[in-house]
């Protein structure tokens, strides 16, 4: 069985890179273009792991995990932001996230963090 993955950012240029990245590795995507409909895209379909840009229109990316949690605290997401200070690290790692992707994605990264964070391996050095 192919894990299920939700890429949640509010560029569809964004999402649509993300998504072809991740269905060439071979899991199935599902896009969503704000917190809100993440929410309950996952609700409807139970996604292995989520994929959520940190900066978006509408909910922020830390609220919108917030809620994940609230809805399944054993839920791997990774952050993907284009902001590479350490605080902000920081910030996503003490959230609860599983890991941090900086933007732009890059294929073997992803590939490697995503087989990671799936595994239940920690992804946070």
């Amino acid at each position: 069985m192919n894990n299920k993955i939700l890429v949640v950012d509010d560029s569809g240029l964004a999402r649509r890179m993300t998504r072809q990245m991740l269905e060439q590795m071979g899991y199935v995507v599902e896009e969503a273009a704000d917190g809100a409909t993440a929410l309950e895209r996952y609700v409807l379909n139970n996604h292995d792991l989520v994929v959520l840009d940190m900066v978006m229109q509408g909910m922020y990316g830390l609220d919108v995990l917030q809620k994940f949690q609230e809805l399944n605290p054993k839920l791997p997401v990774i952050i993907a932001t284009a902001d590479i200070q350490k605080s902000t690290r920081d910030q996503v790692k003490e959230s609860g996230a599983a890991a941090l992707i900086n933007k732009p994605l890059k294929k073997e990264e992803l590939a490697e963090l995503v087989q990671v964070v799936l595994s239940g391996e920690t992804a946070w050095t």
